[in-house]
């Protein structure tokens, strides 16, 4: 099996036999040069005058050189040259004239203005019949390499033409849909800013009426109270209510709005001591809860203190909201540092990143898993008002202040087990 590829391969590269045309009305002159070149493996056909010579080559163009004799009866050598040349299909074959004479140099040129490209004298000189015709048969080859490597470069240029123009019809595909994208981002952009106005001018100014419902509803409740029955006293306490959920929703509408759009500078920010403040501000919800809070030592970062604050404040009350009944609520804050490749909603560039991951851990309700993704979209509850205060906002905000910071958040829960929500928050702000 390997001989025969190796034969195979040879006779692929092996260059093909240069063929010779051979033109003498002598028999005797055709054996003989016949005989001479017979030994370099050339492929030889003879033709005893002009016009047989000229039927071969209607039919046969492929001939690396022509010898022809040029004193022959009818058609000489010259003459047939000519009628040979007027054919463009054959003016890429070389003649050497063979004659028996010492033409003058007046003779010679005009063999040369025939087309003919060298002159071989009877007696001919066996060495250098072979000389020069191995000499034409050389060049003939390499001219004809030379012309198969040109129209190899012609069709790899046409090839490179074509694939370019492709490219440059993919390119104005691809700047045609950047425009379309950036256009459309815009747009968008656009969108939401006005929806942000509209959100916070719309909870702006429901407040003002909102104030006077609570303000009317509690005089009507102090003042009138004495007068009316049982059910007049519900309704009055319903409204209330109402009013005070809706003073809520319309505070964390405006919140949620300030978070969308950031107007605070990024400022290095102790960690603990903005937790600290935190803590403060939540002292009497939390001993009314009864909660316990474990503090490890957390980082400085360069954070809007506002707007983390605000997160902190949110992911703790969470975490004591959703408690157990009849269970101590228990809450672990503590960081540690990891890469982006460790962030699984991180894209690949910022996979060598260090970010700072900080854990707000409790050991409340919990919840399923498969909605880990689904609380932080604005509105979202897992579950109803009458068993949990809250308007669904809450983690909304504290995603849109996450990725204000360059940063994400994530939530990982066992029911009844408890919750873990992660905020990771880059080492160095991107300028």
């Amino acid at each position: 099996m390997m001989t025969k590829k190796i034969v195979e391969e040879n006779a692929l590269t092996e260059k093909p036999k240069s063929k010779l045309l051979v033109v003498d009305d002598r028999e005797d002159n055709l054996l003989s040069i016949e005989t001479i070149l017979n030994k370099d493996g050339y492929i030889i056909k003879t033709a005893n005058s002009g016009r047989a010579a000229l039927k071969i080559l209607l039919k046969e163009q492929d001939f690396t050189l022509i010898l022809m004799d040029v004193q022959m009866p009818d058609l000489s050598g010259f003459e047939t040259a000519t009628l040979i040349y007027e054919r463009d299909v054959l003016k890429h074959i070389p003649i050497i004239f063979i004659t028996a004479q010492d033409y003058g140099e007046e003779s010679v040129f005009k063999g040369y203005q025939m087309g003919g490209v060298d002159y071989i004298y009877k007696p001919i000189n066996p060495d250098l019949l072979r000389a020069k015709v191995t000499v034409f048969a050389e060049l003939y080859e390499k001219n004809n390499r030379l012309l198969a490597q040109e129209q190899k470069l012609i069709l790899a240029n046409q090839d490179l033409e074509k694939e370019l123009k492709e490219r440059l019809i993919f390119e104005e595909k691809i700047n045609l849909l950047n425009q379309q994208l950036t256009e459309n981002v815009t747009q968008l952009k656009s969108t939401n800013e006005e929806l942000e106005r509209f959100a916070y001018v719309t909870s702006h100014d429901l407040q003002e009426p909102l104030r006077k419902i609570m303000i009317f509803g509690d005089m009507l409740a102090t003042k009138y109270g004495s007068t009316l029955e049982d059910e007049g006293h519900s309704y009055v306490d319903r409204m209330v209510k109402a009013s005070r959920r809706m003073q809520m929703l319309i505070k964390n509408i405006l919140a949620f709005s300030r978070a969308s759009k950031n107007t605070e500078a990024f400022e290095d920010t102790d960690l603990n001591s903005l937790l600290e403040g935190v803590l403060s501000d939540l002292e009497v919800f939390i001993e009314q809860k009864k909660a316990t809070i474990n503090i490890r030592k957390l980082p400085e970062l360069k954070l809007i203190p506002n707007q983390f604050r605000q997160l902190l404040q949110n992911l703790i009350v969470n975490a004591i909201k959703f408690s157990k009944e009849n269970t101590t609520p228990c809450i672990d804050i503590y960081a540690e540092k990891i890469k982006g490749s460790d962030i699984p909603d991180a894209n690949h560039d910022l996979r060598n990143d260090d970010y700072y991951r900080i854990l707000i851990k409790d050991n409340g309700i919990g919840f399923e898993q498969k909605y880990a993704d689904r609380i932080f979209i604005i509105f979202q509850r897992l579950h109803t008002f009458d068993h949990f205060e809250g308007t669904g906002i809450g983690l909304s905000i504290c995603k849109k202040i996450a990725e204000q910071h360059n940063g994400f958040i994530s939530a990982t829960s066992i029911v009844n087990k408890g919750t873990t929500f992660s905020v990771c928050i880059p080492v160095v702000q991107p300028n």
